[in-house]
């Protein structure tokens, strides 16, 4: 697999959909903090890290709770924006609105993840990593 990101974001994509509480994802610094945003963001319940060699997992990973309010998921719609076969680079003034600013992009900036929103006030271009609403 060399998409690890979009792993990512199709197993929580996948797991609302079938409205599962929880769903494990394979450990990266930057599925990390990927999370850390989602979960700032109000997208998903929370997250916690599990060390390899714990009880049920061979391998070390995140484990996300995910989000629901009255049987519908938090998450409407998570998709890749840039990918390994084609970046997608902005610059400060680039920026995406989401959704009329009720959704999120999530950009890899210089100064580490962040949403447009951090990015537009930071004045950071960089590439936008996924969507989110």
């Amino acid at each position: 697999m060399t998409d690890t990101i979009a792993d990512m974001l199709t197993r929580i994509r996948n797991s609302s959909k079938v409205k599962k509480d929880k769903v494990f994802i394979p450990f990266s610094k930057v599925k990390l903090e990927i999370a850390k945003i989602l979960k700032r963001e109000g997208f998903i319940a929370d997250f916690s890290e599990i060390k390899p060699d714990t009880e049920g997992y061979k391998f070390g990973g995140l484990e996300v709770t995910l989000k629901y309010d009255e049987g519908q998921s938090a998450i409407n719609t998570i998709n890749r924006v840039s990918k390994p076969g084609q970046r997608q680079y902005v610059s400060k003034d680039e920026l995406p609105v989401v959704l009329n600013n009720y959704g999120i992009a999530i950009i890899s900036t210089s100064s580490g993840m962040m949403t447009n929103r951090q990015a537009k006030k930071a004045g950071l271009g960089g590439e936008v990593v996924c969507e989110v609403y």
